[in-house]
C-alpha cells in the first residue's frame, strides 16, 4: 500500500523526528513546508523567487503559494509521501483536499502526535533556544491548540485521524506509528 500521511502534533511532540524516520523507512517523500520553501528559493524556481519575496519582506508566504509548491513537488511523485508541517488550520486542509483530489492523490491516514503539556514544556525548554521559557513555550501550546482542535475534529469526522502517543523513546513511538499503519 501507498502511504499518503499528514502528520500533526504540538511543538516538541517529535513530529519532524518521527516524519524522518518514517519516510525512510517506508520509501516516502518527506514534505515539510519549511524546508519545500527553501529547496525552491535555494533553486531559483518561479514559486522561490515569490517565496523569497515574501519572506525578505518579513511576511507569512500565502496558502495559495505553500499550496502551488506542494502541488509542484507532488504532481511530479508517484510514490508515498507525509506532510509535516501544513496544514495549520481548517481553510488549509479543505484546500490541501481539493489540490490532492486533482493530483488523484488522496490523503490516507493523519497522525496526531500527544503528548502532555508538562513533558512537552520540559523537551522544548531542553532545546536551549534564548526565546523560550516556560510562559512563552505555554502560549504556544495553546495557540497550538486553538488553531488545531478545528483541524483535528475535521479529520476525526472523516475517520482519518488516528492518535500516537509521543512518550517514551523515539524507538517506541516509531513502534507505535508503525502499529498503526498496518
Amino acid at each position: 500500500m501507498t502511504h499518503r500521511l499528514l502528520f500533526l502534533g504540538p511543538p516538541g511532540a517529535g513530529k519532524g523526528t518521527q516524519a524522518e524516520h518514517l519516510a525512510l523507512s517506508h520509501q516516502l517523500l518527506h514534505l515539510s513546508t519549511g524546508d519545500l520553501l527553501r529547496a525552491e528559493v535555494k533553486a531559483g524556481s518561479q514559486l522561490g523567487l515569490e517565496a523569497e519575496a515574501v519572506m525578505n519582506r518579513g511576511e507569512l508566504v500565502s496558502d495559495a503559494l505553500v499550496l502551488a509548491i506542494v502541488r509542484s513537488t507532488l504532481s511530479k511523485h508517484q510514490g508515498g509521501w507525509l506532510l509535516d508541517g501544513f496544514p495549520r488550520n481548517l481553510p488549509q486542509a479543505q484546500a490541501l483536499d481539493k489540490l490532492l483530489l486533482e493530483l488523484n492523490q488522496p490523503l490516507q491516514k493523519v497522525l496526531l502526535m500527544e503528548l502532555g503539556d508538562d513533558e512537552l514544556v520540559q523537551r522544548l525548554l531542553a532545546r536551549g533556544r534564548t526565546d523560550d521559557n516556560e510562559a512563552v513555550i505555554r502560549h504556544r501550546l495553546q495557540v497550538y491548540r486553538d488553531q488545531t482542535k478545528p483541524l483535528i475534529e475535521y479529520y476525526q469526522n472523516r475517520g482519518q485521524l488516528q492518535a500516537v502517543p509521543s512518550t517514551g523513546s523515539v524507538e517506541s513511538v516509531a513502534t507505535a506509528i508503525a502499529l498503526v499503519l498496518q
